[in-house]
């Protein structure tokens, strides 16, 4: 299916060389009519390597930048060439293409779609999970919105917020842009049921202690420092 508007896929990178060509053969292969932007954010394994090999698009950064810095790249990019629509799209295969057509089909009503894993099925006990519960329920005192799945990287922005992500301070793609976009931008946000696998190689940049304190980072600025952007 072609989607309806013009739309650019934002795959940020960090040591996926064990995952890359997976995740990118399979949108050329399977997903053609979508466009694609690796950025490689200073990668010290092969990464880069492979993209220049396969002649994959992608923009080198020369350090890490992490994750802000390398969603920012991407988002200039879609704002400089008018995309109308921005989806991040994890490198490391958590995140199922066969999702994307509802993201995007979503974007005629709204400003952000998020792909989420707690629409209909319900949130597992963890600790984790009490942690993205804490974040929906700042969102939800400071927004008058709930969030099912506030955590999911796995969002599309319209044309309006390309544009506000582009140039905004500091505006990376976490729980907390989400709450101030909606506030101060009025940001119109909704969810869509997705899946998304487990990671099969490489090694995530949270471990359990990481993934604890920043869902307290987060609630904390969602709360708070939100305020004062």
């Amino acid at each position: 299916m072609r989607p309806t508007i013009k739309t650019l896929l934002i795959i940020p990178a960090y040591n996926e060389a064990e995952n890359i060509e997976r995740v990118v053969d399979e949108l050329i292969s399977d997903y053609p009519s979508y466009d694609y932007l690796i950025v490689n954010d200073g990668s010290r394994d092969g990464t880069a390597e492979i993209c220049r090999k396969r002649g994959y698009r992608f923009l080198d950064l020369p350090i890490n930048l992490g994750l802000a810095g390398a969603f920012q790249a991407g988002i200039k990019y879609a704002q400089r060439n008018a995309y109308d629509c921005a989806i991040q799209f994890d490198a490391d295969g958590q995140h199922r293409p066969e999702y994307l057509d509802a993201l995007v089909s979503a974007m005629s009503d709204n400003d952000i779609v998020i792909g989420s894993r707690f629409v209909t099925e319900a949130k597992p006990k963890s600790m984790r999970m009490l942690g993205n519960n804490i974040v929906s329920d700042m969102i939800r005192l400071t927004c008058g919105k709930r969030i099912n799945d506030p955590t999911s990287g796995m969002r599309a922005y319209n044309a309006s917020m390309i544009k506000e992500l582009a140039f905004g301070p500091n505006l990376g793609p976490e729980p907390d842009t989400l709450a101030y976009l909606m506030r101060k931008r009025h940001a119109r946000v909704a969810e869509v049921q997705v899946s998304m696998e487990e990671r099969i190689a490489g090694t995530s940049y949270l471990d359990f202690t990481g993934s604890i304190l920043y869902m307290l980072r987060m609630a904390c600025s969602v709360l708070f420092i939100q305020f004062f952007r």
